[in-house]
């Protein structure tokens, strides 16, 4: 599939896209101008990440609320297990259907400051199939969770996420989100392991943006996603050249999407970084026209 056919392929295709709550003034000011950017695309669900240890709690639960008041947009509240205990849940997940929220990400969750091995809360869920089951007995919510292609770092073996996910499909989520991973074929075998294990919720590919290279290098190593060569490589020498990183980030983000669609990958979920233009251009490259420009 060349990048022609890929602008042009009819095949029904959807995106969701993952924004981080602001911690500044500043923050609030790019992470709202990404969202309108980004609306008009008419993404399938937008994700509010959750800190670790919960950090980020109150500033998710604004930033959530104020997209189903102010767009068009479905949000997804992120909700993690650490950090919380079973009351504590009850509240936040009441709180967020009382504001119109009807879609969550469930997550295990990291501890605090990302220190040490996680440790669930005394009184808290242990696991996020717990946490699922927890959820499906306050309301009827939409629940997506994650996945990792190349295996959590906290995880034995590969067939123990497989079989982390069954469990969590079989507890009631809906759909599982990619950590992000450069592989496609790694990717692809996750998808083919999980059909092979019964698991029928759809199996969506994480896609991160490359322009900060040096932080995807840092996130990458904390969560076990191998960086190949070529893309170190790549940006070799172009840690002060910020506009060729741009459209280095570009290419690589559209070999990944022809690749995968090319797999019979439909649905695509993009962490944006709160930085909406690489995503914009993506889903232009995947045939996807802004509402109004039809």
């Amino acid at each position: 599939m060349s990048l022609q056919e890929l602008v042009s392929d009819t095949r029904p295709i959807s995106v969701s896209f993952e924004f981080s709550p602001p911690r500044t003034s500043e923050a609030e000011e790019s992470l709202w101008k990404s969202i309108r950017r980004l609306e008009p695309v008419a993404p399938s669900f937008v994700s509010v990440t959750y800190g670790a240890g919960g950090s980020t709690r109150e500033r998710t639960h604004a930033t959530v609320k104020r997209i189903v008041e102010e767009t068009t947009l479905r949000p997804a509240a992120h909700l993690t297990c650490v950090g919380h205990s079973r009351d504590e849940i009850k509240e936040i997940v009441r709180n967020y259907w009382d504001a119109g929220i009807r879609h969550i990400v469930a997550l295990r969750g990291d501890m605090p400051d990302m220190s040490g091995p996680y440790r669930p809360h005394a009184d808290g869920y242990a696991s996020t199939p717990d946490l699922i089951r927890g959820i499906r007995t306050i309301a009827p919510f939409e629940i997506s969770v994650s996945f990792y292609p190349e295996a959590h770092p906290d995880s034995p073996n590969f067939d123990h996420d497989i079989e982390l996910l069954k469990r969590k499909a079989d507890s009631g989520a809906t759909r599982a989100l990619g950590q992000f991973c450069f592989y496609n074929d790694y990717i692809a075998r996750f998808r083919d392991k999980a059909a092979a294990a019964g698991i029928a919720i759809p199996i969506v590919p994480g896609i991160m943006p490359t322009t900060a290279f040096r932080g995807v290098e840092r996130m990458a190593a904390r969560c076990g996603a191998a960086v190949p060569t070529w893309l170190t490589r790549a940006y070799g020498g172009l840690d002060d050249d910020v506009e060729t990183r741009r459209i280095v980030a570009a290419a690589v983000l559209a070999e990944q999407v022809h690749e995968l669609r090319a797999r019979g990958f439909s649905q695509f979920h993009f962490y944006t970084l709160n930085q909406a233009n690489l995503t914009y251009a993506a889903c232009r490259i995947m045939g996807l026209v802004p509402m109004g420009e039809g």
